[in-house]
């Protein structure tokens, strides 16, 4: 009997030692799931407690939550108590994340889960449900990816159109996008789109409403397959059930989901090696080359520009203009590059060019060597080349070069002339010195020595003089904490200052800027500032009503402004008043 007393005591302390300890613990349904995906996370707590915080779902959006579940059964005389707290999350980006610690009090005590890591990847096939409304929204609405070439050559445009049909049983009341795709081995160009037009259309042979969202022009960059990543959308919508209201019609449900075009690959062509010019660049389309000098006759000094352009219809951001080659003797100085250049659907159209200025320094005549330029043409599939003419500068007036390639004078160079002897030509080396002797000076006793003796001793009575006024200083309390006030009430109207344009910014730096200044200059340490309050403190120093009339109208502000629209002309005022009340404040106070 004894054995059995004690075997019970120890299931009981052993019992009550196990429902002692608290679990406090952070579950989710899943540690990697697709963009369009939802994730369920669950904060599980073995005893009731108090103050509750979830933590920061900084990179997902709470579609549903929190919501709280609490069993509580007994098993062989043993108590098992769990609560649940529930959220419902949707990614709004791809990456790595982590979902911070929650927090709850248990006895006085607080208590944290472990941090959660996440990774949400691109968008991904989900299973079918006919008798889920996700499932209808899926089969009504379609965002589709319409790609213009799928097996271009390396540099040649192509266009992706994002579309979005949704069916007209179907009601799209919001959308958000919340991932873009990376354009990764393209050089990419979004054409803009004015206002979002409804149209009709329709898809796999059935009647849709659609809207085009985005228009893309894309450059591949590389050969070989290259991947268009999905464009995704999380819709608010309305769908149709099964039952219906009291006069036949069928009621509607609301349903989130996100949609996504889905990738498309693309196979990107080589340019044939068979004829590519040695001098070829890359350009690809149909293009014409000119080359212009803005003047053929000048003087000797005067400038001029030469200008070579491209234009047509092709890659004309993606290759380098050829480069003029000009003789010696004109002086060329770095291009200025100017482009001209639209993105439509059918790819880049206008023009580049590159303007050299020109500077003669001698007479003559000056040839501009013709400039060849060569670019792939997609129609016939083959390289061409364009030439330009050759160019001749005159130079009418100025310097002759004798030693220039122009000058038809090539015989002087080989005329001998005699030399001529200067009887004078070592006068420049001095025969005769005048030397001047240099008496040894001392740095003992001069006007220097002294007065850097004498210095320290001087400074003695300034030190003094500044320690003295230092001490006056430190000990006026009360003038020390209004400096330290007004430090701090520029500070944070500096910081305010900052943040003009930005409406949450500002106003929370200005409503600090206030409470930090009135709590220095007061003399008081409380986070309970209410107006009441503010108004028997400003009137107890004897501040003027007006003056703390303006003070509480501001702090008014700063809170209506957080829900209501603001302009940057009423936050511009509500500065200067500000400035101005703390100065008439510091002025009035005793």
């Amino acid at each position: 009997m004894k054995l059995i007393k004690y075997i019970s005591i120890l299931l009981i302390f052993a019992t009550s030692i196990t429902s002692a300890q608290v679990k406090f613990e952070a579950k989710a349904s899943k540690s990697k799931l697709g963009i369009n995906e939802r994730l369920r996370v669950d904060f599980e707590i073995n005893k009731d407690g108090d103050n509750f915080n979830p933590p920061n779902f900084s990179n997902f959006t709470v579609t549903a939550g929190p919501h709280q579940s609490i069993s509580n059964s007994w098993i062989n005389g043993v108590r098992t108590y769990k609560k649940t707290y529930s959220y419902f999350l949707t990614p709004k980006k791809r990456g790595n994340f982590t979902i911070g610690q929650a927090t709850i009090t248990i006895d006085n005590q607080v208590y944290k889960t472990l941090p959660i890591k996440v990774e949400v990847t691109a968008a991904v096939d989900k299973p079918k449900d006919p008798n889920d409304p996700n499932y209808i929204a899926s089969e009504n609405i379609h965002l589709v990816a319409e790609v213009s070439k799928t097996n271009p050559y390396l540099n040649e445009a192509l266009t992706v159109v994002y579309k979005l049909y949704v069916s007209p049983t179907i009601e799209v009341y919001n959308w958000n996008e919340i991932d873009s795709p990376r354009y990764n081995d393209f050089w990419s160009q979004s054409i803009n789109i004015k206002g979002l037009k409804v149209q009709n259309g329709t898809y796999n042979g059935q009647d849709y409403r659609y809207l085009v969202l985005r228009k893309t022009v894309l450059y591949p960059q590389k050969t070989g397959k290259l991947n268009i990543e999905p464009l995704s959308l999380d819709i608010a919508l309305r769908v149709p059930t099964n039952r219906r209201d009291i006069f036949g019609s069928l009621l509607m449900t609301k349903v989130n989901k996100v949609f996504s075009a889905g990738n498309k690959t693309i196979n990107v062509k080589p340019l044939p090696e068979a004829g590519k010019p040695i001098d070829f660049t890359g350009a690809v389309g149909n293009f014409k080359l000119n080359v212009i000098a803005s003047k053929k006759v000048l003087d000797a000094s005067e400038s001029f520009q030469v200008k070579v352009g491209v234009n047509g219809d092709g890659n004309l951001k993606l290759f380098k203009l050829p480069k003029i080659s000009l003789p010696s003797s004109l002086e060329v100085y770095e291009p200025e590059h100017k482009e001209d250049v639209k993105t439509r659907l059918s790819g880049m159209t206008g023009s580049i060019s590159d303007s050299y200025t020109v500077v003669p320094q001698y007479k003559g005549k000056y040839p501009i060597p013709s400039i060849s330029f060569s670019y792939f043409d997609l129609k016939t599939k083959s390289y061409k080349r364009l030439t330009s003419d050759e160019i001749v500068i005159d130079v009418l007036n100025g310097p002759t070069n004798n030693n220039d390639e122009t000058s038809n004078n090539t015989n002087l160079n080989n005329v001998k002339q005699r030399v001529v002897a200067n009887n004078d030509q070592f006068a420049f080396i001095k025969t005769r010195t005048d030397f001047i002797s240099i008496k040894p000076t001392y740095f003992f006793k001069t006007n220097l020595f002294w007065s850097l003796l004498l210095l320290p001793f001087l400074a003695i009575p300034l030190a003094i003089i500044v320690r003295n006024k230092k001490v006056s200083r430190n000990a006026d309390v009360y003038g020390n904490r209004i400096r330290k006030a007004d430090k701090l009430a520029k500070k944070y109207l500096s910081n305010a200052k900052k943040s003009l344009g930005k409406k949450e910014a500002f106003y929370i730096a200005l409503e600090k800027a206030l409470h930090n200044y009135l709590k220095a200059r007061l003399h008081i340490e409380t986070n309970d500032l209410s107006k009441e309050k503010i108004n028997s403190l400003l009137k107890d120093k004897q501040v003027d009503d007006s003056t703390i009339k303006d003070f509480i109208a501001i702090v008014e502000n700063c809170e209506l402004a957080r829900y209501t629209p603001i302009d940057i002309v009423t936050m511009q005022e509500d500065y200067e008043k500000a400035a101005k009340t703390i100065s008439l404040i510091d002025k009035q106070a005793r």
